[in-house]
Parts: structure tokens; sequence; C-alpha cells
């Protein structure tokens, strides 16, 4: 899957992580629920400063409780040296546990950086618990996309597995994978052999 794709599809998943709550339920009053607020894109860590910073100045902690930005770590490896970066799960996008009424609308709608809350227009809908489990689980899991500066044609070293020290050339590469495909001379035969992106260093 390409970026672009993981993109679109993660929007998808934002939007239908509201789109079957039922008017009901969402009307309930002095209920902790989450929301979906929109953001100018790169501000994501800045409006969850800002917000933080104004429900304390607001005193606000009774009915806003947690501002989540979700993030997974990419380790990317460059010249042979290994950097780890935290890329938003969902560019564009901050989650918001709160009480919904006049006042923690305002203090969140009125945040710098925020454009809208998710949901319909002349009222905030309230996410689905199911999908914010997943998203927040997702942040937490601590799982890592890995990714190379490597092309086909070039030499890499195996550091790992049972084809470990031996040299090969890569012949196809799967950066949404973090996977290659290198050919290997094992007994004087070339060998393709798939390998991840951890299991090598670029010669």
């Amino acid at each position: 899957m390409s970026e672009k794709d993981e993109n679109m599809m993660n929007e998808e998943i934002m939007e239908e992580s509201f789109e079957t709550e039922s008017p009901k339920s969402s009307d309930k009053k002095n209920q902790k629920r989450w929301y979906i607020v929109h953001t100018y894109s790169g501000y994501e860590n800045k409006v969850k400063s800002n917000l933080e910073k104004r429900i304390e100045y607001m005193n606000m902690a009774d009915k806003i409780f947690r501002v989540e930005v979700p993030q997974k770590t990419i380790t990317q490896i460059k010249s042979g040296r290994k950097q780890e970066k935290e890329e938003k799960i969902f560019p564009g996008y901050v989650l918001v546990e709160m009480i919904m009424d006049e006042d923690s609308w305002y203090v969140v709608r009125h945040t710098a950086g925020v454009t809208k809350f998710v949901g319909s227009a002349k009222k905030p809908i309230p996410a689905k618990d199911s999908e914010i489990k997943k998203i927040i689980h997702r942040s937490t899991a601590q799982t890592q996309k890995i990714e190379m500066d490597i092309k086909v044609g070039e030499k890499v070293r195996i550091t790992s597995g049972p084809f470990a020290e031996f040299v090969g050339d890569i012949t196809e590469v799967y950066p949404d994978k973090a996977k290659l495909r290198a050919m290997v001379s094992i007994f004087g035969r070339e060998t393709p052999v798939e390998l991840e992106y951890k299991q090598i260093q670029k010669l």
C-alpha cells in the first residue's frame, strides 16, 4: 500500500468512526465521549498543547479529559545510521475526550489551529468507542515502520537469519512492507531471497 493510499484509508476510518452514532445517544447529557477535531495540517501537536493549556487556564478539567494525537514510530536507515521519528497516523485530526456542552465546545472550537469538529454541520457527533479504542491501540502498539534509502541494483550484506553474512544484489524493493528481494550466490547458484529491511546492511 502506497503512502497516498494509506492516508486515504486513514481519512475513511476517521469519517466512518462517527457515521453510525445515533442522535439519541449523542444527546445524553453529562456523558464523557470521544470527539474528533479537524486541524490545520501540521498543527496537530500545537493544537494539543494549546488546548491542554486552555483546559488548565479555564478550569475545564472536569469536562475535557484527554487530548490525543495518534502517532506511530518510523525507523529510518540512511547511510547505515538508524534514526527514529514520530509520524501522525491521521494527519489533520486530534482526538478529544470530553463532556459536550456549550462551554466545553467553546473551549475546543476556539483553540488556535482547530478548524471544526467532525460530524454534522450543526452539532458535533461523538465517535464510536470501538473505533477510538482501535485508533489508540494502534498508536500505542509499539509497531515500527522502517524506511531505508535503497534501490534495485545495490548490494547488501545480510546480517541475520539463515543467510547471515551472505552478500546479495537487490532485484526488487517493497517499501510499503519494509522488505526486498535479492539474488544471493549459494553454492555457486544464484538464489532469490526475500528479506526484511532489519535483516540487511547496505554496502
